[in-house]
């Protein structure tokens, strides 16, 4: 029998195992007390230890597919007992190893001489692999991007004037007796006598307000979760007057609406074309109201249906689809808000005879006094304002029903 010597297979695992102490010392500096995080500042003797780490992880991937495959063969040739015999080459000499091609071994080896029998060198299972699931995880860091819910956004605050007042009523005079008795006279002849009077008008001013609860540690911990609760409880305070603006019933604390004036005009559609009728409640604010309208708010259904007439041979009567059309009807904007009610339109002289009389200006407060929050660690972020709508003159307005 010989003993078989293999320096291909010696040399692979001398590399492999020279690479695996190479990398054991590495990780042994990263981790001077064998626990905790892994510091590869600690790391000595090498300009990117994790760039070494990577180029040790793939050698020793190659190498170790390679010592496997080295050590099939090996065993391979090792099943042959003594190569030479009975080969017609003669013994070797006594005492002396037999020298042995590894690759001509393993051809003449049983495993694949044996007839009908289709072998191969055995699949090699990695044991050094460095990969996700023995290192790092990839690090994905959140963008900061926040979309936002879809929301209706502000659409008739601005048509109103704002005032500021510093009490808690916005008081005014209205004329409410007006006899005009101007007349021609006579040289000597008395002048006609008229009359006037006012009456003092009051408006409460209201308060329009939320809050929420958030916790020390959200705070804390994220840099821009205080300024995103402060935007959005800002916004839904205005978007909550702006839909008041419209539809409030000024009964307090809601703020009045213009559809729920006293003493607003009506102009109900009937069988008329919309335009036509809000073109007769333009004219009843001019010639009741005695104001000049100029806007006209109505529901973004309501001012579809409006969009798309057409005339008898299919024209678009407010303009092609390829453009965007004005939003305008007789010369008068027209803003579209789905907090108006449908099918009800509002005309008016809104520049003119209304007003948003404001008390105190959006303010957002952050607080721990409510409740119990103190102990529990919680704040609560209340934004508000004060404010009332001043609808001066009810006759410049008309609303436009059934359309």
């Amino acid at each position: 029998m010989s003993t078989l010597t293999f320096p291909e297979l010696t040399e692979a695992q001398g590399k492999l195992d020279a690479k695996r102490k190479e990398l054991a010392d590495i990780f042994a500096q990263a981790r001077p007390g064998g626990e905790g995080t892994i510091d590869l500042s600690k790391v000595k003797g090498y300009d990117d230890p994790a760039a070494t780490i990577k180029t040790l992880n793939d050698e020793m991937a190659d190498l170790g597919v390679k010592v496997d495959q080295l050590k099939a063969v090996s065993a391979a040739a090792g099943n042959l007992g003594n190569l030479e015999d009975g080969d017609g080459q003669g013994d070797p000499v006594p005492g002396t190893k037999a020298k042995v091609d590894p690759y001509k071994a393993m051809i003449k080896s049983s495993a694949f001489t044996n007839k009908g029998t289709k072998s191969e060198i055995p699949d090699v299972t990695l044991k050094t692999l460095f990969e996700t699931g023995a290192g790092w995880a990839p690090e994905s860091t959140r963008t900061g991007v926040v979309i936002m819910d879809a929301q209706r956004p502000i659409q008739v605050t601005d048509l109103l004037p704002q005032l500021t007042t510093g009490q808690a009523a916005y008081k005014y005079m209205e004329e409410t007796t007006f006899t005009n008795n101007a007349a021609e006279r006579s040289e000597g002849g008395a002048y006609a006598e008229s009359a006037f009077a006012l009456t003092e008008r009051s408006v409460t001013i209201e308060s329009v307000g939320t809050f929420v609860p958030v916790t020390d540690e959200q705070l804390e911990d994220v840099a821009e979760a205080e300024e995103y609760l402060r935007s959005r409880l800002a916004f839904a305070v205005r978007q909550r007057v702006d839909s008041q603006i419209l539809v409030g019933d000024g009964s307090t604390p809601n703020i009045e609406g213009v559809n729920q004036v006293s003493g607003i005009q009506t102009q109900a559609k009937g069988s008329d074309p919309t335009p036509d009728a809000v073109y007769k409640a333009m004219t009843k604010v001019r010639v009741t109201g005695r104001a000049m309208p100029n806007a006209v708010i109505a529901h973004p259904n309501d001012w579809q249906d409006v969009r798309l007439l057409r005339t008898t041979d299919g024209i678009y009567i407010w303009g092609s689809p390829s453009d965007p059309g004005p939003a305008r009807i007789w010369g008068v904007n027209v803003v579209e808000s789905d907090a108006q009610t449908e099918n009800t339109m509002v005309v008016g002289d809104f520049a003119n005879y209304s007003a948003l009389v404001v008390r105190r200006g959006m303010e957002v407060r952050i607080s721990d006094s409510h409740s119990d929050y103190f102990a529990k660690g919680k704040q609560a972020l209340r934004a508000g304002v004060r404010l009332a709508t001043v609808w001066y003159r009810p006759a410049a307005f008309c609303t436009v029903t059934g359309v």
